[in-house]
């Protein structure tokens, strides 16, 4: 009960100064609302020429993707206010107090997970005059995929925040990790259109099963082995991160 309670005490604080400061919020719904209305056309004539483009239309292969993009972007620089908290001393002014170290990680990061589903949902709406369809289980499941990735991206970047204690250090960081994850995940344009090379090695990239299971679930297809393997591996991830981020608040606050 102690953890639920700080984890919701966090979660409050953090809601509180998000919502007083909501510019990053907007930013982060941004680029992917730009691309939707730039590049998504463009996308919709290369499905309809190309032999290889996957199966739905490509605003339900395009729309999918770029909810995993709001979910790794949004997630991944959340590190970037714990910086500014560590400048300021909260976190030292948390340390003497008796709140769980896993709910200093937790309320952040369920915060996170809050503005990622409220996001994706924004995005939903404005792509379905462009003739997006979805499976409305599918979209319930892909949301619970989407706060997934939200709970792989944003321990990690808490972690490292935690670690380098600047923005400096931590935005060149950060960028070099998301940037190839969002090129080889097939995100912008499915990998299936990709050189046999280039396939290969997004296998080694975690968010392109991602993006695979939650473009099948758009589609409603549950029995697609791409859902199960996808949701799994996120959640794998997400528990991992978890221990991590907690291990890195401990050791911060200690």
């Amino acid at each position: 009960m102690k953890l639920i309670r700080d984890t919701w005490l966090i979660y409050e604080r953090s809601m509180y100064l998000t919502l007083h400061n909501p510019v990053w919020v907007v930013l982060g719904l941004g680029q992917p609302l730009v691309l939707l209305l730039f590049f998504g056309p463009i996308l919709n004539s290369v499905a309809v020429s190309s032999a290889g483009f996957p199966p739905g239309g490509a605003f339900n292969v395009f729309v999918p993707g770029l909810l995993i993009q709001i979910a790794l972007f949004g997630a991944a620089f959340v590190g970037f206010g714990l910086v500014a908290e560590l400048r300021y001393g909260v976190v030292e002014r948390m340390r003497v107090t008796p709140l769980s170290r896993a709910a200093m990680l937790l309320g952040r990061s369920l915060r996170d997970v809050v503005i990622l589903v409220a996001q994706g949902l924004l995005l939903v709406l404005v792509a379905l005059p462009f003739g997006l369809r979805i499976d409305p289980a599918g979209f319930v499941v892909s949301l619970g995929l989407l706060a997934l990735v939200g709970l792989v991206m944003a321990p990690i970047s808490y972690s490292l925040a935690l670690m380098l204690k600047s923005e400096d250090a931590l935005a060149p960081l950060l960028n070099g990790i998301s940037l190839p994850l969002l090129l080889l995940s097939g995100i912008l344009l499915p990998m299936a259109l990709a050189p046999d090379w280039l396939q290969a090695l997004a296998k080694l990239d975690p968010l392109s099963y991602a993006v695979t299971a939650i473009r099948a679930l758009f589609n409603g297809r549950f029995a697609d082995p791409a859902v199960a393997t996808g949701v799994g591996l996120m959640a794998v991830l997400a528990a991992l991160a978890i221990v991590a981020g907690r291990r890195a608040f401990a050791r911060a606050a200690a």
